[in-house]
């Protein structure tokens, strides 16, 4: 349904997107920003875009990576996941403001469809997360376990749009009195958690639970509907 673009952050750097959707008004209800997890612009995240794009919305889904590494496409055998991490260390470790311009960039391209919204997996979450605090021209966020984003000092963050966050419950990488924690230091968000593990979003895991995905698609579709179109 979609195809790749390339789009240029504010310092010049250059780097694909997948794009899939209308573009322009009257077609789209809105934009949508995607981010991925630490597995690359990956097939499953280009469903995920692909799902948007059939709701409505012009999507786009940046490279995150791209800054330390081209090209990226994992996917979630063991060694996967130690390149993954590998990477999104390496792109943690950019000085500031590292790849957030290359998200704002996505968010002003999503911008030609009317108002934009934004959502993110695994750190695609937690980077989500950011955006909603750090951004310009969004008008909602919605991170799913985004892995950080309950502790330190991202979780003191302040959001400047309405954000709502997925969480599992059985989620070893982000342990439940840290979403508890947040959902107290943050009453403004709509935090939702669900029987679930890490990753219960995607198809592609062994986490994969059918019916928190499906709940949470529900909610999120329904949170930017609200607020993006």
């Amino acid at each position: 349904m979609g195809h790749m673009i390339e789009l240029k952050a504010a310092d010049g750097t250059r780097f694909p997107a997948y794009v899939a959707g209308p573009a322009g008004h009257p077609k789209a209800k809105g934009g949508l920003v995607v981010l991925q997890e630490i597995f690359g612009v990956n097939s499953h995240i280009r469903s995920v875009a692909d799902g948007y794009a059939a709701d409505g919305y012009f999507v786009v889904a940046p490279a995150t990576f791209h800054r330390v590494k081209a090209d990226v496409e994992l996917g979630y055998a063991e060694a996967d996941m130690g390149a993954g991490f590998g990477l999104k260390t390496a792109v943690e470790a950019l000085p500031a403001p590292g790849v957030m311009p290359d998200i704002q960039a996505a968010i002003d391209h999503a911008a030609q469809a009317g108002k934009v919204g934004i959502v993110g997996y695994c750190w695609g979450g937690l980077l989500t997360w950011r955006s909603a605090c750090m951004l310009k021209g969004l008008s909602a966020a919605v991170p799913y376990y985004g892995g950080g984003m309950t502790v330190g000092d991202d979780a003191g963050r302040k959001p400047t749009v309405p954000v709502m966050a997925h969480f599992g419950d059985q989620d070893h990488w982000i342990p439940l009195d840290t979403v508890e924690a947040f959902k107290k230091a943050q009453p403004g968000v709509a935090v939702h958690v669900y029987q679930a593990n890490h990753g219960f979003n995607c198809d592609q895991r062994g986490s994969y639970n059918e019916a928190a995905a499906k709940l949470a698609r529900e909610r999120t579709l329904a949170f930017f509907a609200q607020h993006v179109g």
